[in-house]
């Protein structure tokens, strides 16, 4: 009986699904959704607006019906709320630089297997890519999540008394920009490599911070950090480097930290078996694809390296993110 039960369809969903994927990453790179914006076009005006053929463009507008990101109505389409929000460059809220992202990986992801047996990333890490496309897909891709996650993260914690951020591996500086917007004495550190220099000025002084937050130039494995701080944030960067530099990085955040300060750290957290959740588990596959030793993190395992610094009261927040991401907390 239970071999008649079964059945192949999950798993060949599941083999198909990067169908969806492509059409969804090539729609993004062609920039369908801000083409047609709020207007109502026919495949014909999309076409000509791109200059490609209508056949192949109603073909991939009405693959994107089927999957909910446009409207039909007779013969012409019309953005979704979804896609209007988070898909048109015209939206303040648009994530399309992380979807290209994603498009980037695909190439890598499909070679999983030669990583698997040979223990190696396959792709170079974005510090020593050569195309400034891909590079601003990544860090701009980094700064639509934090925007997205850090409105409701950045209030959960408590920095009250706190005056000095250090945002160690910051990027784009968004949750630094956040947390002083949330925390009106504080100032903040941005401390990344110097290529991001650009990326974290131009959104910093967006956000009109440029008086509270600095950026400081280095390589967090490689260089001295300078100034003393009562917070250190650590949002996704541990995950990108082996467990004997995760301790490193963590001891190195310890050294600028006041008597009393706090490292907070915010991971993809496995669970302490490493069985799931789901997300983190498939992004330890990403950082075998990208790295020499990242990986996600089980709560376990980061405590440990908290308490091999030094610190004291660690602990885990309530907070979980739309991709189970979480919160620990540690006090010099």
């Amino acid at each position: 009986m239970e071999s008649t039960a079964l059945h192949p369809g999950k798993l060949l969903s599941i083999s198909g699904s990067y169908w969806q994927t492509c059409t969804l990453h090539a729609s993004v790179k062609l920039d369908f959704f801000t083409i047609i914006k709020k207007n109502s076009l026919t495949s014909e005006e999309v076409a000509t607006k791109m200059s490609a053929p209508v056949r192949s463009v109603a073909m991939l507008l009405d693959a994107l019906c089927s999957m909910e990101l446009l409207k039909k109505d007779g013969v012409r389409y019309c953005n979704t709320q979804i896609s209007s929000k988070f898909l048109s460059k015209e939206s303040p809220d648009y994530i399309g630089f992380m979807i290209m992202h994603h498009h980037h990986l695909v190439e890598s992801w499909s070679r999983l297997d030669e990583s698997v047996i040979s223990g190696k990333p396959i792709r170079s890490r974005v510090a020593s890519v050569e195309d400034e496309v891909r590079r601003e897909s990544f860090l701009m891709g980094m700064f639509n999540i934090a925007m997205a996650t850090a409105p409701e993260l950045v209030p959960t914690i408590d920095l009250s008394g706190k005056k000095h951020l250090l945002d160690l591996g910051g990027g784009p500086g968004t949750y630094a920009i956040h947390f002083c917007l949330n925390n009106p004495d504080l100032t903040a550190v941005v401390f990344d490599l110097p290529t991001t220099r650009p990326f974290a000025e131009k959104t910093i002084q967006r956000f009109g911070q440029q008086n509270r937050i600095t950026f400081q130039d280095g390589d967090f494995l490689k260089n001295d950090i300078q100034g003393k701080y009562d917070v250190v944030w650590l949002s996704h960067i541990l995950h990108g480097d082996s467990p004997s530099d995760c301790e490193q990085i963590i001891k190195k955040a310890a050294s600028v930290l006041e008597p009393n300060g706090v490292v907070i750290i915010h991971e993809f957290i496995m669970n302490n078996e490493k069985d799931g959740p789901l997300f983190p588990a498939l992004f330890s596959l990403n950082m075998l694809l990208g790295t020499d030793g990242g990986q996600a993190y089980s709560e376990g395992e980061l405590m440990d390296m908290l308490k091999g610094a030094g610190f004291k009261d660690i602990f885990r927040t309530k907070y979980r993110g739309p991709m189970e991401s979480g919160l620990i907390i540690g006090t010099k």
